[in-house]
């Protein structure tokens, strides 16, 4: 029994909450070409304007639309990443895996994924991956029609240049 001039210091309150996500135009076009197994991003239209995967339909920097639609590789350079060792409460997936901020060829703007098929702690800045896609049959609307990134035997790419590469690749 408590007396009634103790202090409350926490209390526990489970809360739930439910979210329904709305995809705005650039978004969908982004969740269409996945479900074709296509990684696009968008730009504005100005030469040498950076390209965002996924797309946003608006630049960040100037708040000028991107309204032009780039197709980008399904390889990636690995900008920075975290070994989760801490399960997550309703997730498949078993610790430790790797999730990691990517760069895909022909992008500026990281994306979030994924990378399997690897030794964790090999896992490093720089790393040249490529995706792993699902069964065709199981494409939807989604970014989990890429299952993970696996690394690939390629030159790693200089932190400098990440994110500044022309779409081919590795040329300096």
């Amino acid at each position: 029994m408590s007396d009634e001039n103790e202090m409350i210091t926490g209390i526990e309150v489970p809360i739930y909450l439910k979210y329904n996500f709305t995809a705005g135009a650039a978004p969908a076009r982004f969740l269409s070409q996945l479900k074709e197994g296509k990684l696009t991003g968008q730009s504005r239209s100005d030469p040498g304007a950076p390209v965002y995967v996924p797309p946003r339909g608006s630049c960040p920097a100037t708040g000028q639309p991107t309204d032009t639609e780039v197709e980008v590789a399904d390889k990636a350079t690995v900008q920075s990443f975290t070994i989760v060792h801490i399960p997550i409460p309703g997730n498949p997936i078993e610790p430790p895996f790797v999730v990691a901020n990517l760069v895909a060829d022909g992008a500026n703007i990281s994306f979030i994924h994924l990378m399997s098929e690897c030794d964790n702690e090999q896992v490093h800045i720089g790393q040249r991956v490529q995706a792993v896609w699902r069964p065709e049959e199981e494409w939807d609307y989604s970014m989990d029609n890429i299952k993970y990134f696996k690394p690939i035997d390629e030159p790693d790419v200089p932190v400098e240049h990440i994110g500044k590469l022309p779409v081919t690749g590795l040329e300096a």
